[in-house]
């Protein structure tokens, strides 16, 4: 070695060895810094949330998903969503725009299966609301004329319904939502590490307190009152993605000896009848696996794949019926994250 290269080694040595020590302090900093656990109620449901950092933020978790609440929640009487609804001078925010515009867009692209204004079909097939009577032909018909997602319309920041009587429900979609915004503002305070859940609806960062990626199960559909119900599936890696879940298993009833499953399809106003238990959606952000798991149970199997093929940020799972037995088909780009 010659002496001008003994002298860049000479000092490039200094920078190495600082390099070295940095990566080591901050590697001893992620395993000294605690991993906080908050859980409660919020929407009708659960949350459990999971994340590395000094501080408890659960206040602050919770004014978030109240801000959410207070935008899109039905139950809010006072919320953006229930305004609008009762065709009250509201002014909207950027939490409810978002999510509208997004709930247009993937009405769009799945040719209206998603729809945020099939809430009163949902109400009078006996789900969301109570109704002891279903509805005949001529009820389903008369509420057709205020169902259809291009039936209403943003324009300079005001929601535009062809008729008062149309409502809108961002059930299907705003706890995915709340689920991004509490990401959000995770990730505004640098946290790296990170697990969001409410409702089943999830998004992970990082690793977990175990220091290994986030591990999340899919449950084994089955509408048997006599099994548990938490019975897996398979469990999915699913770092730094958000995933969601929609199955008519869960939510349905009989009456005489037909099964009705709470997932109506916005084209025909009846509850949807094919094979498809549950759809599970994996992408960047919970808002839209949120509301194509639940495209999916409307649109049926092909319909589910045409519209992956066209979204290749989009991964699904689906479980389905075949002559009595539970089978399953999944995106080709979700097999290395499968567990087991």
């Amino acid at each position: 070695m010659n002496p001008k290269q003994n002298k860049k080694l000479y000092w490039q040595l200094p920078f190495l060895a600082i390099l070295i020590v940095g990566t080591v302090l901050i590697i001893r900093q992620q395993h000294a810094t605690p991993y906080q656990k908050c859980a409660g109620g919020i929407f009708g449901t659960s949350y459990h949330i999971t994340y590395q950092y000094d501080d408890d933020l659960q206040s602050e978790i919770e004014a978030k998903m109240k801000e959410v609440d207070a935008s899109l929640s039905m139950f809010n009487k006072e919320s953006i969503i229930t305004r609008i609804n009762s065709n009250k001078p509201v002014e909207l925010n950027d939490m409810f725009t978002e999510v509208f515009l997004q709930a247009q867009k993937i009405s769009e692209d799945t040719d209206g299966a998603f729809d945020i204004t099939v809430g009163p079909l949902v109400n009078a097939w006996g789900f969301g609301f109570k109704n002891e009577q279903l509805p005949d032909k001529h009820a389903v018909d008369s509420l057709m004329a205020i169902i259809g997602y291009k039936k209403v319309s943003y324009k300079n920041h005001k929601i535009i319904k062809s008729d008062p009587r149309i409502t809108l429900d961002c059930s299907a979609i705003a706890k995915g939502y709340g689920v991004d915004a509490v990401a959000r503002l995770l990730e505004e305070k640098g946290i790296n590490n990170y697990m969001v859940e409410i409702g089943g609806e999830v998004v992970t960062r990082g690793i977990s307190e175990k220091r290994v990626p986030w591990k999340i199960g899919v449950t084994k559909p089955t509408d048997n009152p006599l099994v548990d119900g938490n019975e897996l599936q398979t469990i999915l890696n699913v770092t730094d993605k958000a995933m969601a879940t929609s199955g008519n298993y869960r939510n349905f009833y009989y009456k005489g000896k037909r099964k009705y499953a709470h997932t109506i399809d916005p084209k025909t106003g009846y509850p949807v009848q094919h094979s498809i238990l549950s759809a599970t959606v994996l992408t960047s952000t919970c808002m839209r696996a949120d509301a194509y798991a639940t495209a999916f149970m409307v649109m049926g199997f092909e319909g589910a794949k045409k519209v992956l093929e066209r979204n290749p940020d989009l991964m699904a799972y689906i479980i389905y019926d075949d002559k009595g037995e539970n089978k399953v088909w999944f995106s080709p780009s979700l097999k290395e994250k499968i567990e087991h």
